[in-house]
């Protein structure tokens, strides 16, 4: 699920690939907090404008992901959060959603999309978006998120390839772009195939 900044290209199923954030000189103070219903269409507004400039379609594919999600059973409110300006206008945005791995469907999560406008790239708010979900995800008690992008940037934030705990990509020639973050209640026997949310292998 890619992040507007730049880096990252779009394959089949490449709408969770996150490309590499840029590491600005400097950064700026933004609040990091859940999403509410009055965000929902700056949201959208932020990731179309985020892909806008590596999008094949009038609309990029990230927007009608994001909408996809929202309708589907796999959205989980709490962990979809905004960066929010001084002016209290929405700049950034990262959701996780249902994910599932193994035969026997373990929960886990899918990060993606993630967008920064691009006024406000290279200046943190991504790295503090990812930082924030990450933190709501492991104080909910989910065990492991799983991301497509760059193994040098999301290496900082504790991902590492997913086949170095046993779970696998939806499509092997992601190879070690394909990456996990376990937490504080993953265990070792969660192993097995990983399946994102339903919405990305369809739109």
């Amino acid at each position: 699920m890619p992040i507007a900044v730049p880096g990252g290209a779009r394959t089949p199923q490449r709408t969770n690939r996150l490309p590499v954030p840029g590491s600005g000189a400097h950064t700026v103070p933004v609040l990091i907090r859940r999403e509410t219903p009055a965000d929902i269409a700056a949201v959208a507004d932020v990731t179309a404008a985020a892909f806008a400039g590596r999008s094949e379609t009038p609309v990029p594919i990230e927007v009608t992901l994001l909408g996809e999600l929202r309708t589907s059973d796999a959205w989980l409110p709490a962990l979809s959060v905004v960066a929010v300006g001084d002016a209290g206008e929405v700049i950034g945005h990262v959701v996780c959603t249902r994910a599932h791995i193994g035969p026997d469907q373990s929960l886990a999560l899918g990060l993606g999309p993630l967008s920064v406008l691009p006024a406000h790239q290279r200046r943190g708010v991504g790295k503090a978006l990812v930082h924030a979900v990450l933190g709501a995800a492991d104080a909910f008690g989910e065990p492991l998120v799983a991301l497509l992008g760059s193994p040098d940037y999301y290496g900082r934030f504790g991902f590492r390839p997913s086949t170095e705990v046993g779970v696998t990509a939806p499509d092997p020639a992601w190879g070690a772009y394909f990456q996990v973050r376990t937490l504080t209640t993953y265990q070792p026997t969660l192993k097995g195939a990983f399946s994102y949310a339903e919405p990305f292998s369809r739109v």
